[in-house]
């Protein structure tokens, strides 16, 4: 089995938003409480995002027009 590379909630948002403009933890946090956002995976307590869900995640959220972001 391939090894997948695990992020924190931290790591997760600067991903998704980059260095300069990282995703508040907050948001990241609130979206996985309303089940949005991207997927995650629970190691006993601990939240980890994968890299490869990450980049499905935004893959699945790009849009060529301000019309197809509703």
């Amino acid at each position: 089995m391939k090894s997948q590379q695990l992020l924190t909630t931290a790591e997760a948002c600067v991903y998704l938003g980059g260095e300069k403009h990282p995703m508040k933890v907050n948001t990241l946090e609130g979206q996985r409480v309303r089940g949005e956002g991207a997927p995650y995976v629970k190691v006993g307590r601990l939240v980890r995002y994968r890299v490869s869900d990450l980049d499905a995640y935004i893959e699945a959220n790009t849009h060529c027009s301000t019309t197809q972001a509703a």
